[in-house]
């Protein structure tokens, strides 16, 4: 309801201030109020979900957006892969595909993602002998149902449609229909949040 998501946006605004910027990159992604995110960059999101991941403030109001869906595993098992991808050292690599293996895929995981029984034999045979790229059709997979599924609910949802439409924004036929009571200025509030 609007008044759930009212609280929840709340709480993820307090939440914001306790953020551990720990890394210099986090600090400068940190905006000052007077900062805002431009329409154009979040129009794109609309355009694939590449664009909305690929962009730290998209990545993050796509997160909690999954959050408050209880289905947020998929966003960070993609994260984790792309990650892992970038690792240079041969000896780290079957120890970080082992966590993720066992975070995401493996029978008793933790943050289990939804695969078919083929990918999900595939990825264990990978684990095997693990390479920069053992988890490319589990992620793959995940991206095709993130962007099936969520992503079109996340470009409906207020997550989204309140960072579009800014705020104070008259009644144009894009948000007609929208309930205005929970529009928030999310440019600097929510997306600021732990990117």
């Amino acid at each position: 309801s609007a008044k759930d998501m009212k609280h929840r946006l709340g709480f993820l605004l307090q939440k914001s201030d306790s953020c551990d910027y720990s890394s210099s990159q986090g600090k400068k992604e940190k905006m000052s109020s007077s900062q805002r995110l431009s329409q154009e960059e979040v129009r794109k999101w609309a355009d694939s979900l590449e664009n909305l991941i690929h962009h730290d403030r998209g990545l993050a109001a796509f997160r909690a957006f999954l959050k408050s869906e209880y289905s947020e595993e998929n966003i960070e098992f993609w994260v984790s892969c792309e990650e892992y991808k970038k690792t240079k050292s041969p000896a780290k690599l079957s120890p970080k595909a082992r966590k993720i293996y066992d975070e995401f895929i493996s029978v008793q995981a933790t943050k289990e993602v939804n695969l078919d029984s083929c990918t999900r034999e595939k990825t264990s045979h990978n684990m095997l002998e693990p390479t920069l790229s053992c988890f490319d059709e589990a992620q793959r997979k995940i991206f095709t149902l993130m962007e099936k599924d969520s992503y079109r609910r996340f470009l409906k949802s207020p997550y989204y449609l309140d960072l579009v439409s800014p705020p104070g924004a008259g009644c144009g036929p894009e948000n007609c229909k929208r309930n205005h009571t929970h529009s928030l200025d999310c440019n600097s509030n929510i997306i600021s949040q732990c990117a």
